[in-house]
């Protein structure tokens, strides 16, 4: 199948956006992405999502094949070979960013599997090393919650946001069990790729730590503070860390 020179759509595309006078940050909030979208598409690092391509084309006066082309074109009708060229180009773009996606599930899904086995393994550990094990029981609650949000956020929570986050300005995510409200940050699909990514990473290495962590606090601090402690902790590199990448992207 032939493929689309990405240096060469870069190219185009920043000729495009210079032509209309937008900025990338501008070209950016019209499509609802970062400005560091833009800039890899025009240095040919990326490409943009196939449903990007008719608003992109809208919005700088081209028709889609010409950006499929990656030049302006005056014939006003296109031969038979030329359709069947850029029908081609699409569904390899398409085909491509499928591979990509999943190519980055199954890396989720590895590095989920790592962190459970060494979590599973140090939890044993843990009640085979300390003589007062009974206290430890009493963590157990939140050693499972790890691993239920570590699942959670590798296999359910979604990449992209419905429409109406990006025609509204929510600063509320509900899906299922999961509740997220951060005052001040309107949730879209510019930083919610960015948040949702952030919660993957974070839950899957609370999995990993929290043994570890229940162990040591078990250890040095009593139990009735030690609990405490360990969920401001928690709490503190999920909402904090969170609230900054989303007011980052937004």
């Amino acid at each position: 199948m032939s493929n689309i020179d990405k240096t060469e759509f870069g190219s185009f595309l920043y000729e495009l956006r210079k032509g209309k006078g937008l900025t990338q940050k501008e070209l950016a909030e019209k499509l609802l992405v970062s400005s560091k979208a833009i800039s890899k598409w025009e240095t040919g690092a990326n490409m943009p999502d196939v449903s990007l391509l008719i608003p992109l084309a809208d919005i700088l006066d081209v028709t889609v094949t010409e950006l499929l082309q990656c030049k302006k074109s005056i014939q006003q009708e296109l031969n038979t070979e030329d359709v069947e060229t850029l029908v081609k180009q699409a569904i390899t773009l398409k085909e491509t960013e499928t591979q990509t996606n999943r190519s980055t599930k199954r890396k989720r899904i590895l590095f989920f599997i790592i962190c459970l086995l060494i979590s599973i393994a140090e939890t044993v550990l843990m009640f085979l090393v300390d003589d007062n094990s009974l206290q430890l029981y009493l963590f157990l609650p939140l050693i499972i919650a790890s691993f239920v949000f570590s699942s959670y956020f590798t296999f359910i929570v979604r990449d992209h946001l419905p429409a109406y986050y990006d025609e509204n300005h929510i600063n509320f995510y509900s899906d299922g069990f999961f509740r997220m409200n951060m005052p001040g940050i309107h949730f879209n699909n510019s930083n919610w790729p960015h948040i949702s990514n952030y919660l993957r990473i974070w839950s899957c290495i609370l999995l990993l730590l929290t043994p570890v962590l229940v162990f040591l606090f078990n250890m040095v601090i009593p139990i009735e503070f030690s609990g405490y402690l360990i969920s401001f902790l928690l709490l503190g590199t999920l909402l904090i860390p969170a609230y900054l990448i989303g007011k980052k992207y937004e």
